[in-house]
């Protein structure tokens, strides 16, 4: 348990590091594709759906909220 927990961490530092030259759009929609994952994710583990389909169809929507999210802010500079 404590092994996964600290590649965990270490993976999750890496991925940060690795968005730190991304565009607004870019770091938008990143996070809107993984906000979104997570979300699918949760709620098929909690309905006893297809987990990867929930993660997969969350993420597609979330970097699609994301995407809109970041021309909505910038349409309104």
């Amino acid at each position: 348990m404590k092994h996964s927990s600290l590649l965990t961490v270490a993976f999750v530092s890496l991925a940060l590091v690795g968005c730190s030259d991304m565009t607004a759009t870019q770091q938008r929609t990143l996070s809107g594709g993984a906000i979104g994952a997570a979300t699918g994710a949760a709620v098929g583990v909690m309905t006893g759906g297809c987990v990867s389909c929930g993660a997969a169809i969350g993420g597609a929507a979330g970097a699609a909220g994301g995407y809109v999210y970041d021309q909505v802010k910038k349409s309104s500079k």
